[in-house]
């Protein structure tokens, strides 16, 4: 399924106890199925964003038991027990919240995993520069910033942040996990007078890593730092607090391998990266 949310008004992705969350609203539209009929536990997800993070290229599975292809209904189901997904569409975004869609659904292919099938995350972050902050329309996923930005100071600064490296200085790390990752491309336009993006892709993203990233740049990019900084810093291995809010932050897209090499890239990227494992 592809999913798009304003994560605006959602603690995250994750379902946690007494919150609003993104998981929570989707599986509970997942579950509410006609009566005697099989219902999802639990969905899997590209990639789990933070608190105010939105998407429009989410991407989610979920594990069912076929339907009976003669199953009563209005809904159709075909021969393989698959529910006309069209229609169900149309049904889960009826009981969902109006900031979540489910844009398409459709079979998975053998070996898919929404998360560890993946092989590239997109991100975008979004900056006013303009004097007199964000446009209304814009203020929930666009971040003011005070002073006026170079995007050559920025993108300067990006190259030496790129390639396979590990980016402990960049992420809140987990007992247990990695923060090795392939920085595959980092680079700041600017798309109007007052606004610049960035756009962010990588095998994955340890927590906060784009907006880590994301911080220090700005900083560069406003003068107040040199550009060799970023460098710097990631050296280290000592995180920085300049992190930049989250509502600018959205996960545009999720690259998977051709179908016949779904299963093996789960497989791969299951196992703890090295510094020498790609």
């Amino acid at each position: 399924m592809d999913v798009s949310y304003d994560g605006t008004d959602f603690s995250g992705w994750a379902r946690q106890p007494g919150r609003r969350t993104v998981q929570a609203c989707l599986e509970e539209a997942l579950q509410r199925q006609p009566p005697g009929l099989s219902v999802p536990k639990s969905v899997v997800v590209a990639g789990r964003t933070d608190a105010g993070v939105h998407a429009t290229g989410q991407v989610v599975h979920v594990d069912v038991v076929p339907f009976a292809p003669a199953a009563p209904g209005r809904i159709p189901v075909d021969e393989r027990g698959v529910p006309d997904l069209t229609r169900m569409r149309g049904r889960w975004n009826k009981l969902l919240p109006t900031d979540v869609r489910v844009l398409r659904a459709r079979p998975a292919a053998a070996g898919f995993d929404a998360r560890f099938s993946a092989v590239r995350r997109h991100y975008r972050y979004r900056v006013s520069d303009a004097p007199w902050g964000v446009d209304p329309l814009r203020r929930n996923d666009t971040l003011a910033w005070g002073r006026p930005l170079s995007v050559g100071r920025m993108n300067e600064a990006a190259h030496a942040l790129l390639g396979l490296q590990d980016f402990a200085a960049y992420c809140k790390q987990r007992e247990g996990g990695t923060t090795i990752r392939e920085l595959q491309h980092l680079e700041w336009t600017r798309i109007d007078e007052h606004l610049l993006e960035v756009r962010v892709s990588a095998d994955a993203f340890c927590h906060s890593m784009v907006r880590s990233l994301v911080g220090v740049l700005l900083m560069v990019g406003d003068g107040r730092r040199a550009v060799g900084w970023p460098g710097d810093v990631l050296e280290s291995g000592r995180r920085d607090s300049a992190v930049a809010p989250a509502h600018g932050l959205t996960l545009t897209a999720v690259d998977y391998p051709p179908d016949e090499d779904l299963a093996a890239r789960a497989e791969q990227t299951r196992a703890v990266r090295t510094s020498t494992d790609r």
